[in-house]
């Protein structure tokens, strides 16, 4: 699969585009898929992060004037075909992808609930309503991608995540992280109001990019405080953020970070953009965002120390954000994009050979519920009987046109019940996540209603638990048998 991203970054725009996108892309080459950055002037350092990352960096002209279609234009024409085109840029949107149209299948990554006209579009932070928010906005066969479920995060907040706890107690380590680029060097005041709560037992972390305007500053100010160190363009946020009692960042995407990690957050609003994952994330409780200004040292040190005080607060922030980002966004995204390949399409009467075969291969029955073989009579009278419900919709999964898998959706009011197998050529390819969440879209298009699915999984049946997972289950309850 050849995905190519178009996404930018600049000390006026951010690096957040860039490095999210980075997490998605290394996720797919995972899944031996090719990945192409294209952008405009891409700070050289970032460039370089990239390549070497094992992608592809393509730079278009440094020309400001440059219009969507115009852009679209020149995307097309130096990365050549592909698989997807994913956009992740504010200047981008429904012109851009509607110039690219027909050329390949479109994944939009936005926060702003723009029109868009893709196939895919992710929205990965919280919102009480996320669907209503792009109900008019979007293709009606457009998938979406809605919540910090989706965030994308790098692997090792994942493998970190396994080692943290609601965080309790004292605090006794500060993180302090506001952005790659931090152009207007709100890092600086930040440790002014550090330093006016005057903790001498308080050991701080400060991250701040290679390319801070007011580096020598910042490192000046760290060194007058009694424990605190800076770190320069950190490859290892992870373990910081799992070793932070509490952190002061802004509202960006690192949020996710934190919440995947547990960490109690003062959040501070340095772009407009951030304004709305505050107000909603303060209510939601997972962060804690006064309206003080973020150039206001005194009142910053005030919230602060109000922090300090209330080991309750921080328990409540914390456990909240660890219930809301479970750091495995990047797998169902990546997920979803290679869905993209398989079609769905209804079972008919002639299908009825083929799916006795793949039913009664041993592999497919160790993980049925009824793990035993199947006479041909009674498949026949089965498979009539599906075909012939209202509520219950069998489906086979195709790529390049051979069989992946199937489906089957038996509902009843707004729920339905999912199972699924690949055939047995299929298993062990990875495919189940993208055989599901195909499934899933066109159950979404066909039957609209449909707001909640559930799956069954016999005890021992790991890779389908893992599979309904990474796709965005959760384990609602046990079932326990006993025979007599």
């Amino acid at each position: 699969m050849k995905v190519v991203i178009r996404a930018d970054a600049s000390p006026a725009i951010g690096s957040g585009h860039v490095m999210r996108c980075l997490c998605l892309a290394d996720v797919l080459r995972t899944r031996g898929a090719s990945v192409r950055f294209v952008s405009r002037a891409l700070p050289e350092q970032l460039a370089q992060m990239l390549i070497a990352h094992g992608h592809q960096m393509i730079s278009l002209p440094n020309d400001a004037a440059v219009d969507e279609a115009l852009d679209a234009e020149q995307t097309l024409a130096a990365c050549g075909p592909c698989d997807w085109f994913v956009v992740d840029h504010y200047a981008l949107g429904a012109a851009w992808e509607t110039a690219l149209r027909g050329a390949a299948r479109l994944f939009a990554i936005d926060d702003l609930a723009r029109p868009h006209r893709c196939d895919l579009l992710l929205d990965q932070n919280f919102h009480p309503e996320p669907d209503r928010r792009y109900a008019s906005h979007v293709p009606d066969d457009c998938t979406l991608l809605l919540g910090p479920r989706y965030a994308l995060l790098r692997p090792e907040f994942a493998q970190a995540r396994q080692r943290v706890e609601p965080r309790d107690g004292e605090v006794r380590r500060l993180l302090v992280f506001v952005g790659g680029m931090d152009t207007d060097n709100v890092t600086e005041m930040v440790l002014q109001a550090i330093a006016l709560v005057d903790r001498a037992d308080l050991a701080v972390d400060v991250v701040i990019g290679a390319l801070h305007p007011a580096r020598e500053r910042v490192q000046a100010r760290c060194a007058a405080l009694p424990d605190a160190r800076c770190h320069i363009q950190t490859c290892d946020m992870a373990t910081l953020l799992a070793d932070a009692d509490l952190a002061i960042g802004a509202g960006g995407s690192a949020t996710w970070e934190r919440c995947a990690l547990g960490v109690p957050t003062l959040g501070l609003c340095l772009a407009d953009n951030q304004r709305e994952v505050l107000f909603h994330g303060s209510r939601r409780g997972f962060l804690y965002a006064p309206d003080a200004a973020a150039d206001d040292a005194s009142a910053l040190a005030l919230h602060l120390r109000a922090l300090l005080a209330n080991s309750g607060l921080r328990h409540h922030l914390s456990r909240t954000g660890l219930d809301l980002v479970d750091a495995r966004g990047a797998q169902r995204v990546a997920a979803a994009l290679v869905a993209g390949g398989i079609t769905m399409r209804r079972a008919t009467r002639d299908d009825a050979r083929h799916l006795h075969a793949w039913r009664n291969d041993p592999t497919v029955r160790a993980i049925s519920r009824d793990p035993a073989e199947i006479r041909y009579a009674d498949h026949e009278r089965w498979l009539d009987g599906v075909l012939n419900s209202p509520s219950r919709h069998l489906l086979i999964g195709e790529r390049d046109g051979t069989p992946a898998g199937v489906v089957r959706f038996d509902t009843s009011d707004a729920a339905a019940e999912v199972s699924i197998y690949l055939t047995p050529a299929r298993i062990g390819q990875g495919e189940g996540a993208a055989l599901l969440l195909a499934a899933e879209a066109w159950l979404k298009r066909e039957r609209p209603h449909i707001r909640t699915l559930h799956a069954h999984v016999n005890v021992g049946n790991t890779p389908s638990q893992r599979l309904f997972e990474r796709c965005g289950y959760d384990l609602r309850s046990t079932r326990y048998t006993k025979r007599t």
